[in-house]
């Protein structure tokens, strides 16, 4: 008889084994990120939490840039054409670091980049994918607006023609890296339909003032857009693409990473919760001694695990070009959903040093409250699936 193998060991930050699953290049994308954001980002983002700003971001931008995870999953100009699962295992570790990381590399990613890569013509390319890739400029994605959210065919914002030019008027709202951005992508209503333009934020007319007061996602610029005739030559729009099919399609891309980030703000907070529960002692012994703790950190875990497992599922998809939106829908609403929940049951864990920002986890689930709404509503995801699987429209 052959004797049996032996086990390997088990990880009690992996119980599942889940880093086995990855490839050596995914492994190595997940701890080039990791060591990045732990010399650039992990030391100072609860001082930039907690002072709602980031003192240096285009440093940090062009250092993101240099790493080559700012439009990774993009192919040629400047771009790293890795796969959308390496692209997932970058946006775990940002968001593990903070979702306002992880909004920033989104954002300029798979939104203005991913707007221009797949819509834009080769001139507007040329110009600013090899620039948003190194980190040099930062772009912005304007869609939002402050009286329509989840009803973007409902957008104010308004172009027209003035001869050869365009004319935009309007304003949007809850643009990430709005006040620090070099271009923006902004979706407007015209006479043939919603179409994109390539705005460039030194544009007379163009402002983006900045919004305060925030208690979530502090380390983020957030900014309002304000069109007020702003005046862009013929070249300025997206040739191609008009309707929704455009600012959707980009959504998509940005949800997808979500999948994967919301599951790094998950991993942070159960980690500390966990570090925690072997050091706080109560009652002659560890409060992970205890069995209410012991359960808490064990339903953290599975969680966590098919979270990560769904994420991986959906990458595997996208990677060979069968993932629909449908299925981003449902890794977005169950993904961020129960990352809420895990650093919920994790702020419980900690105890009052749970509301601390010399621990991550309220700030991470602060920033989850957003990343809850952002990017399609529990409602419209929940709509979305519920239309997959009925096949009955609810949306009206």
């Amino acid at each position: 008889m052959n004797s049996p193998a032996r086990l390997p060991s088990l990880d009690p930050r992996d119980p599942a084994g889940l880093n086995d699953l990855l490839t050596p290049d995914e492994k190595a994308v997940a701890s080039s990120v990791r060591q990045l954001c732990a010399q650039l980002t992990d030391p100072y983002v609860a001082d930039w939490f907690e002072r709602g700003t980031i003192p240096d971001i285009r440093g940090l931008t062009k250092e993101l840039g240099a790493l080559g995870v700012l439009g990774m999953h993009l192919e040629g100009y400047g771009c790293a054409g890795m796969s959308a699962t390496e692209y997932g295992v970058a946006c775990l570790e940002l968001e593990a670091t903070d979702s306002g990381i992880r909004s920033l590399v989104s954002v300029q990613g798979s939104l203005a980049m991913f707007a221009i890569w797949k819509w834009g013509s080769e001139e507007q390319k040329q110009r600013w994918l090899p620039s948003m890739a190194a980190g040099e400029a930062i772009g912005c994605f304007g869609l939002t607006e402050p009286d329509v959210g989840s009803d973007p065919g409902n957008m104010r914002t308004r172009a027209r023609r003035d001869g050869d030019d365009w004319v935009l008027d309007g304003r949007k709202m809850w643009i990430t890296n709005g006040s620090v951005a070099d271009v923006a992508v902004v979706w407007a209503q015209t006479d043939d339909g919603v179409r994109g333009f390539v705005v460039p934020t030194d544009t007379p007319g163009f402002s983006a003032p900045e919004i305060k007061h925030k208690l979530s996602l502090r380390a983020s610029v957030t900014s309002e857009l304000v069109l007020d005739a702003v005046r862009l030559p013929a070249d300025a729009v997206f040739p191609e693409v008009r309707g929704l099919k455009g600012p959707l399609s980009c959504l998509n891309e940005a949800r997808y990473g979500i999948v994967w980030g919301a599951m790094g703000a998950a991993r942070s907070s159960l980690h500390a919760a966990q570090s925690y529960a072997m050091e706080r002692t109560q009652f002659g012994k560890p409060i992970g001694a205890f069995q209410l703790t012991q359960q808490k950190l064990a339903d953290m875990y599975l969680e966590y695990t098919k979270g990560v497992l769904l994420a991986l599922h959906l990458g595997r998809r996208k990677d060979a070009g069968t993932l629909r939106p449908e299925q981003v829908s449902l890794g977005k609403l169950n993904n961020v959903r129960e990352a809420l929940d895990i650093c919920r049951t994790a702020r419980t864990v900690l105890g009052a040093n749970g509301i601390s920002l010399e621990y991550p986890v309220i700030r991470h689930m602060n920033n989850l409250e957003s990343v809850l709404t952002y990017e399609g509503t529990v409602e419209m995801h929940t709509l979305v699936v519920g239309q997959a699987v009925t096949g009955q429209p609810a949306f009206r």
